[in-house]
């Protein structure tokens, strides 16, 4: 139970932020909570030790500090920090949370570029009353940036320490 638990719930909580976010521009508030606290009860079954825990919480404080700050200024979406947050925490302070960071940079930009390329398209004006589309043709709405950090989250999830620790004792069983 608890290695399917590891293996469907940040999966699910990330392609729900994807969906979520291209159909409405919403990430749900539960999305975020739930990761925090699946993670908050799942990492100590694991054999995960004290200091290597609060070094998780320490990575979504952080996360949180800096997107929080970006989110006041109009930069990013409190969906989106939310989930980043929420998404730190399940990488930890380490090179996964770095590789989620970078990957969700890159994606985030190539996404921004191919919104505004279809925005300038024909295809924005046809495709408009699309329920899949119809944000993305939308010029006055922002960039659905959560597709990017799910897609981010889940490339890097593979290598995420609850992914790795439940692989080893799946092994050794």
């Amino acid at each position: 139970m608890l290695y399917a638990a590891i293996f469907v719930i940040f999966p699910f909580c990330m392609v729900f932020a994807v969906i979520s976010d291209l159909l409405s521009m919403t990430i749900a508030n539960r999305v975020s909570v739930l990761l925090v606290a699946a993670f908050a009860v799942l990492a100590p079954l694991t054999g995960m030790d004290w200091a290597t825990y609060g070094l998780h919480f320490l990575a979504g404080a952080l996360v949180l500090a800096v997107t929080f700050g970006i989110f006041a200024i109009g930069g990013m979406g409190g969906g989106d920090a939310k989930l980043m947050t929420g998404t730190a925490v399940w990488m930890g302070f380490n090179f996964q949370l770095l590789d989620y960071l970078v990957s969700a940079a890159f994606l985030g930009g190539l996404l921004t570029i191919l919104i505004l390329m279809f925005r300038k398209s024909p295809l924005a004006t046809v495709h408009g009353n699309n329920m899949f589309l119809r944000h993305l043709s939308d010029e006055s709405t922002g960039i659905p940036y959560g597709i990017a950090l799910g897609v981010a989250g889940l490339l890097v999830f593979p290598q995420s320490p609850l992914v790795v620790a439940a692989l080893q004792q799946l092994a050794a069983n």
